[in-house]
């Protein structure tokens, strides 16, 4: 590791002052305050430095994204960790990595489990077609049949505030109130600023009760990433309803689509028996790594 390396990294996480970082803007930037992010780019590959999932008092990385082979963005980082007498450890490790971290002087492997990322096959959601779902699907008949004239439609600007009333009417915190409150700040902050992250959102209402149920997500590569999922939970079916219908939406919108990734559960035991009660094809295991 030469000099000029080592130096390159001195000021870039310096979030506080931007004039000396090279930020990108989005979707990574939401929840940034809470996990105290602050990013870079050095040979075409992401760093990011901020806390752990599951404790927000001990500093650590993402995983390095890009161009720089693995080896390289670890001893970066073990350089900068060297300079700031800090440890170098990784959060929210994907489980095909650790393996490689281990390789590579990884001493300590932690899995986060109220972490694992939900992963469905999209064309399951898409239809609520078989006997695992059908009560997902006799949820979304009701609402339909009870709701003639219900509108399933793009968000757009001109729906914005709109939205932004309904969800300023519904707050039905998790059973951490602390991280419900974060969260409800995230969203506006989304809301607030769509053009910053880019997201493709859809919103659901009735002539009766208006809005009743909003999402938002993201498509990468062939994955839909449902970051924001709010509903009228005193409306039958309307949670059921904005799942399905978004995610017709999407594998109508991106032809290559396969699965969507409905993120974690952090937890939560009524969002955990949420997700779970879609049958997800695969849970995605995530990693604290100490090096």
């Amino acid at each position: 590791m030469t000099k000029a390396d080592v130096e390159r990294m001195r000021p870039i996480f310096a979030m506080s002052d931007s004039r000396t970082c090279d930020f990108t803007v989005g979707g990574t930037l939401m929840w940034a305050e809470y996990f105290d992010y602050s990013i870079c780019i050095i040979d075409d590959t992401l760093f990011i430095k901020g806390v752990t999932e599951d404790d927000v008092t001990r500093p650590a990385f993402s995983l390095p994204v890009g161009r720089m082979p693995l080896e390289k963005s670890v001893a970066l980082l073990r350089d900068y960790c060297a300079a700031h007498n800090m440890q170098l450890r990784f959060s929210a490790v994907p489980e095909p990595y650790v393996e490689q971290l281990k390789a590579l002087g990884a001493t300590e492997v932690t899995r986060l489990e109220d972490w694992s990322d939900y992963l469905y096959e999209a064309s399951a959601l898409a239809t609520l077609s078989g006997k695992k779902l059908g009560k997902k699907r006799n949820h979304v008949n009701r609402f339909l049949a009870e709701n003639p004239g219900y509108r399933f439609e793009p968000l757009t600007d001109d729906l914005l505030p709109a939205v932004k009333a309904f969800y300023h009417s519904q707050h039905l915190p998790l059973s951490k109130p602390a991280l419900a409150d974060i969260e409800r700040e995230q969203v506006f902050d989304v809301l607030d600023h769509p053009e910053v992250y880019g997201f493709e959102g859809a919103v659901l209402s009735t002539p009766e009760h208006g809005i009743v149920g909003f999402t938002m997500g993201e498509v990468i590569g062939d994955t839909l990433y449902t970051h924001i999922e709010k509903m009228n939970h005193d409306l039958n079916g309307a949670g059921e309803t904005v799942n399905k219908l978004f995610a017709e939406m999407m594998t109508n919108r991106h032809p290559g689509l396969i699965y969507i990734n409905r993120e974690e559960d952090v937890g939560d035991p009524g969002l955990r028996h949420a997700k779970e009660s879609y049958h997800p094809c695969a849970l995605l295991a995530k990693y604290n790594v100490t090096m």
